[in-house]
């Protein structure tokens, strides 16, 4: 017997939105073959029923009000591409799991700080809430960790999942641009987000590490517990200085389950030049997934766009569609564990980046002082310098955050060295 359609409801007709229509509309036989069954969109909403978005829109039903297509009982599916974690995305999302609809949504932020009120209003309707292009855009990594990688105690993840730091990165090393002149040309290109501190400030690729650490290790989304550090104070020395001594920069997030609880964290890290993730360019994207039965898997590609974040959202979409439920985040919502942050970072190397006054006895301090607080220096160098100050970078011996932080508040009292110094996690990969 032939199946009936699956019926979708869109709520929002931006970038990804579009995407989503113009696979439609030009792969129906694939889609329907995939699926089993034909996909269909009933209707629509979004703010501008007139915008040009290159995709037609005259054979579908309309909506002003995102809930009220969320609440039609001629869709099965609510598909929400609004963004944002309240207002109308929030209230329809829930008012379409309240009238019985599963959901698919490429909206992060919203489930970060709503993921498991969500999940558990979904699971009382008999519902699922499916979002693979809310993390790292095309790359399938919910389906790695909930599918094929079902069967392996997850020991860590990260990645780099956000292309617009990892591009300015990129070009800062490339051009020997500062920071400011390479956020400019982003923001020119349109990479950047109307709030740029959801970018290079890390909150957008904190909320995906939430998302991926919740799945990864059966626990509560727990968003307030990411330690989250941005871009902005990484200097063109900085880049310059960390490639001379064999690392690149990047701002990459970890999650990983310590003896001493959940480690969340996005920052900027040093990472060796050779490795993939040293070696990952431009705005492109690579989440690496450590398994006790599998090891190590990188998985790299575009993390963006109106291509690759469409097609996961037809992922879902045609999971669905063939009768293929999973619960969000990967098992029952009931059965995710509180996470409990970490009371100390696993230890690790730093890079140090400071000024040192340029008078004798000065690197004595800083040596004395580190040495004190029970940080130990693995390679030094100073480079041409000033007239009355030399920049120096320390790599450290694996140290606590804890020992680096009190050697680092006591600096500004040895009288050599102005200005805040520069540290950062030197990451093994």
């Amino acid at each position: 017997m032939t199946q009936p359609p699956l019926r979708l409801g869109i709520a929002g007709l931006g970038t990804v939105g579009a995407g989503v229509l113009a696979i439609l509309q030009d792969q129906p036989r694939m889609i329907a073959a995939r699926a089993g069954r034909p996909v269909e969109i009933t209707a629509v909403s979004a703010r501008d029923r007139n915008r040009d978005r290159g995709v037609k829109l005259d054979r579908y039903g309309w909506e002003d009000d995102p809930v009220a297509l969320a609440t039609r009982p001629d869709i099965d599916v609510f598909v929400e591409l609004i963004g944002g974690d309240n207002g109308p995305a929030k209230s329809a999302v829930e008012a379409a799991l309240a009238s019985g609809k599963d959901v698919v949504t490429a909206n992060k932020a919203l489930l970060a700080l709503h993921g498991q009120a969500l999940a558990e209003a979904a699971e009382a309707k008999g519902r699922v809430i499916r979002f693979e292009a809310a993390v790292a855009g095309g790359i399938p990594v919910m389906k790695a960790l909930t599918e094929g990688l079902a069967a392996n105690r997850m020991s860590r993840v990260m990645g780099v999942m956000n292309g617009t730091c990892n591009y300015i990165l990129t070009r800062m090393q490339a051009t020997g641009k500062a920071y400011a002149d390479i956020f400019a040309e982003a923001q020119a290109l349109g990479y950047v987000e109307a709030d740029p501190t959801l970018d290079v400030g890390g909150i957008d690729a904190a909320h995906k590490l939430a998302l991926l650490a919740s799945v990864a290790f059966g626990t509560k989304v727990d968003f307030a517990g990411v330690e989250i550090e941005g871009i902005e104070r990484i200097s063109i020395e900085d880049i310059e200085q960390a490639a001379d001594m064999g690392y690149r920069i990047k701002l990459l997030g970890v999650a990983q389950v310590t003896g001493r609880g959940l480690v969340q964290r996005m920052s900027p890290c040093l990472v060796p030049s050779d490795s993939p993730l040293g070696q990952l360019d431009g705005g492109t994207n690579m989440v690496v997934l450590e398994g006790d039965q599998v090891g190590q898997i990188a998985l790299r590609g575009p993390g963006a766009g109106a291509g690759p974040t469409a097609s996961a959202v037809m992922s879902d979409v045609i999971d669905l569609a063939r009768g293929f439920r999973v619960p969000c985040f990967g098992q029952p919502a009931a059965t995710l564990e509180q996470a409990t942050a970490a009371s100390a970072q696993v230890p690790a190397p730093y890079y140090l980046r400071l000024r040192l006054t340029d008078k004798p006895g000065a690197l004595a301090k800083v040596a004395t002082l580190l040495g004190e607080a029970g940080v130990s220096i693995d390679r030094m160098r100073q480079y041409g310098h000033a007239e009355t100050t030399a920049p120096v970078l320390i790599v450290t011996h694996k140290c606590a955050r804890a020992a680096l932080d009190l050697a680092l508040e006591g600096l500004s009292s040895t009288g050599v060295v102005p200005g805040h110094p520069v540290a950062l996690r030197i990451e093994e990969v």
